[in-house]
């Protein structure tokens, strides 16, 4: 049965090891292997049946809006590209254009490095689902996310983030060709999840970047077999195993320390990974103590993490703001993609 108003959304994610081993070729031929966990920021949607015959799509946080009469598939140009893609999938699925109202916003900006344009999608997809009365598990919402979004799109990136935002929670993701995953939910004592929380610091730089460029020039890499790259690649899928085993044995200096080491593998996968000033916001929080930190997502800007003694936690804070940007905490969630009927 098809609902009239419904609202969904999906949270965002944290990657800490293995990030940039979900992205093909590397997992088809490799395996990749990613530990990421979900936090207390979302990607929201609102999806309203229309009394007339329009489409009219809203991506409220950027001001965007983009009007048409109800027709499939619409054209999947600028503006709105995501929000077009999911509207067309499942009017291909319905076989006739439905009018609708579909409004989306997220709670950072887009090019965060925290997977939103993924977790975005998971929530249409969600949202969706429960418009048109459908039954999808998360493992079929995260999958038909990915196609819209790398297939139907064609937009560049890896695998975790629509799988992080259809599951939710602390979750150790393996990668396999023909975009098969595997999600493994991570049972880590509660105890070291609330000292994880107490010790982790986000700093944004103020700078979003565009990740598709990014993960172009990786992929040309790792096709052209650039040894530097590759390696670098192989030590980000060693790292993640490591970092596993240290968080469910509570060692979170060592955690740190393994989140370090990936930062300074995965600068060597793409040469724009860092850039001149957040090696100096890095530097800065190095000199001060922290366990280790890294770039969320594909690097370039965006959101920066650190992992620092719970005591010093303002202490950074206070650096970290020095450098212009926002530093703050967050908190991790267990849900994934939710929906629910407003009428």
């Amino acid at each position: 049965m098809r609902h009239e108003l419904v609202r969904a959304r999906a949270p965002l994610r944290l990657g800490f090891g293995g990030g940039g081993t979900d992205v093909s070729p590397y997992c088809d031929e490799h395996g990749g292997v990613v530990l990421n966990a979900t936090i207390d920021l979302f990607a929201h949607v609102t999806i309203e049946a229309r009394t007339d015959d329009q489409v009219l799509l809203v991506a409220a946080d950027r001001d965007q809006a983009w009007r048409a009469p109800a027709t499939a598939p619409l054209p999947t140009d600028e503006p709105l590209r995501l929000l077009k893609g999911v509207y067309n999938r499942f009017m291909a699925q319905n076989g006739r254009a439905i009018p609708l109202t579909m409004v989306s916003y997220a709670d950072c900006p887009p090019g965060s490095g925290l997977g939103s344009s993924s977790a975005l999608v998971v929530a249409m997809v969600e949202g969706m689902r429960r418009f048109m009365g459908l039954e999808m598990s998360p493992q079929a919402v995260a999958a038909l996310a990915y196609d819209i979004e790398r297939c139907d799109l064609g937009l560049a990136g890896g695998t975790q983030d629509q799988y992080a935002a259809a599951f939710g929670g602390m979750n150790f993701m393996r990668f396999f060709e023909e975009a098969r995953v595997e999600v493994e939910g991570l049972t880590v004592p509660e105890k070291v999840l609330k000292e994880l929380e107490a010790s982790l610091v986000l700093y944004f730089t103020g700078v979003s970047r565009e990740s598709a460029a990014i993960i172009d020039e990786q992929k040309a890499n790792m096709k052209s077999q650039a040894p530097k790259s590759l390696e670098s690649l192989h030590a980000l899928k060693a790292g993640a195993f490591e970092m596993r085993d240290a968080l469910v044995a509570g060692d979170l200096p060592r955690f740190g320390a393994l989140l370090d080491a990936g930062w300074l593998s995965k600068k060597q996968t793409a040469h724009n990974i860092s850039s001149p000033e957040i090696d100096k916001v890095y530097e800065a929080a190095k000199a001060f103590g922290v366990f280790g930190g890294k770039v969320s997502g594909a690097g370039g800007g965006g959101f920066m993490m650190f992992l620092v003694d719970p005591p010093r936690r303002e202490g950074l804070k206070r650096l970290l703001g020095g450098f212009g940007g926002v530093a703050q905490g967050a908190a991790f969630t267990r849900t994934g993609a939710e929906s629910w009927d407003v009428r």
